[in-house]
């Protein structure tokens, strides 16, 4: 796909990984529907940079989801592309030995993290994938995972919702590919970000730029150009993209 004149929607606009995927984007020539339930994080990311239609919404409420959609179509017009990155890491063993009380993995936290990562994707790409095959576009969606998707101790809600990206990626590229969709996944290591220093000790991450062959942790722009590639290649499709560093070989 050739991005120039291009309408891109991004999820998960707001945050650190968004902010680089929707410059990126913008920077290749693509118009950039911005979606985020953070009302001023999409104000910020919006101020002083032309392309971006920014547009506020709980992707956890398929309702909510469907009618931003179809307000981003009137807007914009053909949307060409899709890019899920809207997630949240969350961290919790399953029993928590230490503790005497509330020992158990919290179920609301269980269904939290699943719609947060999960059903975000699912909500989005159900009303995208409408939108392109009513209109006969050969569009693109990539799907934000992680290499948690191979299981991380302490995450198992987290580790479940990015297997389910995953699987979620090859069903879609299976269905839609006759139609010219394609669905890429690109999974980042352990990426710099607010998020993974919240989620993980100082100690911890320094132990795991050891265990990195490029010892180092990733950088949003890493992320932000995988996407873009994934975007470009139109022979590529159904296939998940590691950005890890070389940590999973």
């Amino acid at each position: 796909m050739d991005i120039v004149g291009k309408t891109v929607i991004v999820t998960g606009a707001a945050g650190c990984l968004g902010r680089a995927i929707v410059e990126h984007l913008l920077d290749a020539g693509a118009t950039v529907v911005a979606c985020d339930r953070d009302a001023d994080g999409l104000a910020t990311l919006a101020d002083g940079r032309d392309g971006v239609i920014p547009r506020t919404v709980d992707l956890t409420d398929a309702v909510a989801v469907e009618q931003a959609v179809t307000e981003a179509t009137k807007q914009a017009g053909t949307i060409h592309a899709l890019v899920n990155n809207a997630g949240a890491i969350r961290s919790c063993p399953l029993v928590r030995v230490m503790q005497k009380e509330d020992r158990l993995h919290p179920v609301d936290l269980w269904r939290d993290t699943l719609a947060l990562n999960l059903d975000t994707v699912f909500n989005t790409t159900r009303a995208v994938a409408d939108h392109m095959l009513r209109g006969r576009v050969k569009g693109t969606i990539v799907n934000v995972s992680s290499v948690a998707s191979g299981g991380n101790a302490g995450q198992t809600a987290y580790s479940a919702a990015k297997a389910g990206v995953n699987a979620m990626t090859m069903v879609w590229a299976r269905e839609l590919g006759a139609m010219g969709i394609r669905c890429v996944a690109v999974s980042p290591g352990f990426i710099d970000t607010d998020s993974t220093h919240v989620a993980l000790s100082d100690r911890a991450v320094d132990t795991l730029r050891q265990e990195i062959p490029l010892r180092r942790l990733g950088r949003a722009p890493d992320v932000a150009s995988a996407v873009l590639h994934a975007l470009a290649n139109d022979y590529l499709t159904g296939k998940v993209l590691p950005v890890d560093g070389g940590m999973v070989i």
